[in-house]
């Protein structure tokens, strides 16, 4: 399938439509503040600005904040030119990530390389993305004269990424969910013992997934999220996606010496959201060979580029794994790739959702779109723990860096789709602080901690325990937005 001509004419990056088909065209504030469009689908631009070599040139000079102006306001055009600049430039300092380059590139061999993601205040990924997001959601807040209460799931770091870049601001709340005891320590640590007034933290007896679908289905209820202005921070979140494309440009750039250089990047993958980024920088026209999609063992992602059938997992089929940000079986962002996979057709999108409801997936593998598969240049692999192992005692071993499992997870499927002559870039998702557990079966030591977050685990730590109940959870949001 393709886009028609005429549809392509008259599509701008800075209009967004629902991938279902059923949302009027919006511009980037009417959904930056909110997760899931109207429909039931996820908000996607109308096209994908394209870059020429010229602009890709012209970018390769630029600082991490100058980049991301320049990759971000191609999809913003209803927030003033020098006050977008202002809101990037504060949320990428060093300050805050540890460095002027916010996305070091640390090369472990020669066409083998590590992007350092997790230098922000959690010390994960999710920071790059969510400290944008703070400026962006307090400046329309204080524009709109509005306030918002952010509802959100997390599987291990963007929870605390959220609550760090909201703590404290004006207009906004926090109500982040969480898989009961499925966290490392640290994760939990992170989270729970913030003492803001504005952050609060529900642990849900289930799985990430559960978590999940409660966010989808209190979003759903169009009465209770007006009445309580609740907006979303999750992956789902098209500003949060947007933002992440950046550092895919960062690391490209920092890998080869021009324009004419194809580079690989090796991804961890639970919800689609960060792979999914590397998908968008790639339609731009970065250039990039392969997206090579790691999974762990909840491997409902590697099955589909396997085999074109997407089969989500139940509760008790979602295993817990020591790459706990990835137990996830339910990928929210993947619906963004198949709008594009089936050429942009919502109709088509809308049915394939209502089977993952009714039947608990589908499978497009004889169908003519999954021909076209190949050329968004997407590959997958799983890990199992002893992968994992093996991969952060390798990267000990041979380049005396400790990487988190997650990571693991990343280079170990990267290593296996590493072609000679093309630069593998692996994203570093966490640092091993947060994972002392694995490290120390892998390594026998514990990880290094960053100065400031000693004795974290050992502070006091504040949050509610409920079932995966939704009614239970809009009882409790509206018992503090009143």
């Amino acid at each position: 399938m393709s886009v028609p001509a005429s549809r392509l004419a008259a599509a701008s990056p800075a209009r967004y439509v629902s991938t279902r088909g059923r949302m009027p065209v919006a511009r980037f504030c009417d959904v930056l503040l909110g997760g899931l469009a109207p429909d039931g689908g996820l908000v996607v631009p109308q096209a994908y600005p394209r870059l020429t070599t010229d602009e890709l040139s012209a970018m390769r000079k630029l600082s991490y904040a100058d980049l991301a102006f320049a990759i971000i306001s191609r999809y913003v055009d209803d927030i003033p030119e020098n006050d977008l600049r202002s809101l990037v430039h504060r949320a990428y300092r060093s300050e805050v990530f540890g460095s002027a380059e916010i996305t070091p590139l640390k090369t472990l061999e020669p066409g083998l390389h590590l992007l350092q993601l997790s230098n922000g205040p959690t010390l994960a990924f999710k920071d790059v993305a969510m400290q944008l997001l703070g400026e962006m959601f307090e400046y329309v807040l204080q524009r709109e004269g509005r306030t918002l209460n952010i509802l959100g799931a997390t599987s291990g770091d963007t929870g605390s990424a959220a609550e760090y870049a909201m703590r404290g601001r004006k207009g906004i709340r926090v109500f982040m969910l969480s898989p009961h005891g499925k966290m490392s320590p640290f994760q939990r640590a992170q989270m729970y013992s913030l003492q803001d007034a504005n952050i609060f933290n529900i642990a849900i007896r289930g799985v990430f997934d559960d978590c999940q679908d409660i966010v989808k289905a209190v979003s759903g209820d169009a009465a209770f999220k007006s009445a309580h202005q609740i907006g979303a921070v999750n992956s789902i979140n098209w500003a949060r996606v947007v933002a992440q494309v950046v550092y895919y440009f960062k690391g490209y750039f920092a890998a080869t010496r021009s324009n004419d250089e194809q580079v690989s990047f090796a991804v961890p993958s639970g919800n689609f959201g960060n792979i999914f980024a590397g998908h968008i920088a790639r339609m731009m026209g970065l250039p990039i060979r392969n997206l090579v999609m790691a999974s762990n063992e909840n491997d409902v992602l590697d099955e589909f580029f396997r085999s074109g059938r997407y089969r989500v997992r139940s509760s008790r089929e979602t295993l817990q794994t020591s790459s706990p940000s990835m137990d996830i079986s339910k990928a929210s962002n993947f619906e963004r790739f198949v709008f594009d996979l089936v050429g942009r057709d919502p109709a088509m999108v809308a049915r394939l959702w209502r089977e993952v409801e009714d039947a608990g997936g589908f499978n497009i593998g004889e169908a003519p779109c999954w021909r076209s598969v190949g050329q968004y240049g997407f590959v997958s692999g799983r890990s199992s723990h002893a992968d994992r192992l093996n991969a952060i005692r390798k990267v000990s071993s041979q380049y005396g860096v400790t990487i988190d499992p997650h990571t693991a997870d990343g280079i170990n499927v990267g290593l296996q789709h590493r072609e000679p002559g093309v630069p593998l870039i692996c994203m570093e998702t966490a640092l091993p602080a947060k994972f002392a557990e694995t490290i120390r079966e892998a390594l026998g030591h514990d990880p290094e901690v960053p100065p400031g977050y000693q004795g974290l685990e050992s502070r006091l730590q504040r949050v509610a325990i409920m079932d995966p109940d939704v009614e239970a959870v809009k009882t409790y949001i509206a018992g503090r937005t009143k």
